[in-house]
């Protein structure tokens, strides 16, 4: 986590603003409705909530994806770096520094994983050597990609996958990465190690990551600031610290209550949102 000097230096610039927005799909249903967050430069910020709250729409409404799945921003704004950026071509957005890394992993399953990892400096201007030594890097957060570096990334494991999907936004040269549940599909120790390089990508380059994920445990964990999304609506939001020892969060999102071990499915919806939207 980053101590208290770091902090303050995480808050004194704001890299992307999302204000108020609304989100609607084929024109009738409303996803998200009044979603508010900003992203320091620096952090690491968590998208919390279950499947189907809105977090990869979120995401994609900010990485402009969504008009490919006839969504659309139909109130409010998104803004980096001060700029208005929802309408923007999503590969101008990539030229800005900022990239999202799919859910699913999405990797060119005929390609080899090096063949991969290159189509992610596909924007860049900067010759052979750079690119040639960012892949060393990328190869030294994730030294399995090196070891199946010719091989087909389609008969690669799942969580070679995801440090594929991961390592080729790297390759990009990002300021900002959209990460959509990295934890999806993998087994425990495999998603500590994902957030563990997250973590030394974010301390050791400077990268800001906005994360969203269904792993609450996890993602506060390595988190800085986290945000509770439910049926489209922030719900809740603060220091993953404070959100990690909030009761609400605890039984509701980590399983636990004052009487212990609680299941999730035990309890109401609108309990829930009477508690948290009253």
């Amino acid at each position: 986590m980053l101590d208290a000097a770091k902090t303050t230096d995480v808050q004194a610039e704001t890299l992307l603003e999302v204000n108020n927005i609304e989100v609607i799909y084929n024109h009738v249903i409303l996803v998200l409705k009044g979603v508010s967050l900003t992203v320091p430069k620096g952090g690491i910020i968590a998208l919390l909530g279950g499947n189907g709250a809105g977090k990869t729409t979120t995401l994609k409404a900010i990485s402009n994806l969504l008009r490919s799945e006839r969504g659309e921003v139909t109130k409010g704004s998104v803004k980096y770096r001060g700029q208005n950026v929802h309408e923007s071509d999503p590969a101008e957005l990539v030229r800005q520094g900022v990239i999202q890394v799919m859910e699913g992993r999405h990797c060119f399953e005929h390609l080899t994983v090096e063949e991969n990892l290159l189509t992610g400096a596909y924007t860049r201007s900067d010759g052979k050597a750079n690119v040639a030594a960012d892949l060393e890097m990328v190869y030294s957060y994730f030294p399995r990609l090196k070891e199946r570096r010719k091989s087909q990334a389609g008969y690669t494991s799942g969580g070679e996958q995801q440090m594929v999907a991961m390592g080729r936004a790297l390759m990009s040269r990002p300021e900002t990465v959209l990460l959509d549940e990295p934890s999806m599909g993998l087994a425990p120790q495999l998603v500590e190690q994902i957030f563990e390089i997250v973590k030394s990508i974010n301390e050791k380059e400077g990268v800001t990551f906005l994360l969203a994920e269904q792993n609450t445990n996890m993602a506060l964990k390595y988190a800085h600031y986290g945000y509770i999304l439910e049926s489209g609506r922030i719900v809740m939001d603060g220091p993953a610290a404070e959100l990690r020892e909030n009761p609400d969060v605890k039984e509701f999102y980590l399983g636990m209550s004052e009487e212990g071990r609680k299941s999730f499915r035990d309890v109401r919806s609108y309990r829930r949102r009477k508690r948290w939207l009253s």
